[in-house]
């Protein structure tokens, strides 16, 4: 079963440095019914004015997942890290306790444009501190994160995996899933998502879907796509 949520309904914030649209219960927006989704527990896009910052803050226990949609960040740690991610690039913090860290929009020109995932890490795993992944634009389909690193991947802390999809209008693509649970994402463009047990949904720019006891999911695009699966086994 395929049950869209579109961009429309999910919260919203504007602080002028910030804009903000939160899928799931996030910051001032709470509903109780969108706690996040199996482990998935935000997914936000958000838009940061030229030089504006998320001040230092420390995280629960989760993998948070940065895909750098138009600008550059920079992002720093209390024990003196930082790295930079560019348009074009997906960045993954393995959180750890007592560490806090921040996010620069390091243009003074130009707005940051991304959109972050925080999914729950196992608790008796730690991999790196920082990775970083650069998806090829001419990319149809790129497995973005998993959880051992397959196909040169990110490596999450808990048994999900991430596809990127980029398809041209007519385009369709199956994406295998290997649990009960998934949840699509429409970064830019209107496309139609089908599983076998019903017609489908149509999904336009910033919607989003629960994709509930389906074994596939079929997307086609109708403009110009970009667009997440996120497989949620666990």
């Amino acid at each position: 079963m395929i049950t869209s949520r579109t961009a429309q309904a999910c919260g919203k914030a504007d602080y002028g440095w910030l804009q903000a649209r939160y899928t799931f219960s996030f910051g001032h927006y709470f509903d109780p019914n969108l706690l996040g989704y199996a482990s998935l527990r935000v997914l936000n896009q958000e838009v940061l004015r030229p030089a504006a910052c998320f001040q230092p803050r420390t995280y629960p226990r989760v993998d948070v997942l940065n895909l750098i949609l138009q600008g550059r960040a920079e992002y720093r740690d209390s024990e003196g890290n930082h790295v930079s991610a560019d348009t074009g690039e997906a960045l993954l913090l393995a959180t750890q306790p007592n560490v806090s860290y921040s996010e620069h929009n390091i243009s003074k020109e130009s707005t940051l444009t991304r959109m972050q995932l925080w999914l729950d890490a196992c608790p008796a795993q730690d991999n790196d501190p920082v990775q970083r992944v650069r998806i090829p634009p001419e990319a149809r389909h790129m497995l973005l994160a998993s959880p051992n690193g397959a196909e040169g991947s990110l490596q999450l802390r808990q048994q999900v995996w991430i596809h990127h999809v980029m398809l041209a209008p007519g385009e369709s693509m199956s994406i295998d899933l290997l649990g009960p649970r998934a949840y699509l994402q429409s970064i830019h463009g209107s496309l139609r998502a089908v599983a076998h047990s019903q017609a489908g949904e149509i999904l336009k720019c910033g919607d989003g879907a629960f994709v509930r006891e389906e074994q596939s999911v079929t997307l086609t695009a109708d403009t110009p796509v970009r667009a997440l699966v996120i497989d949620l086994p666990v």
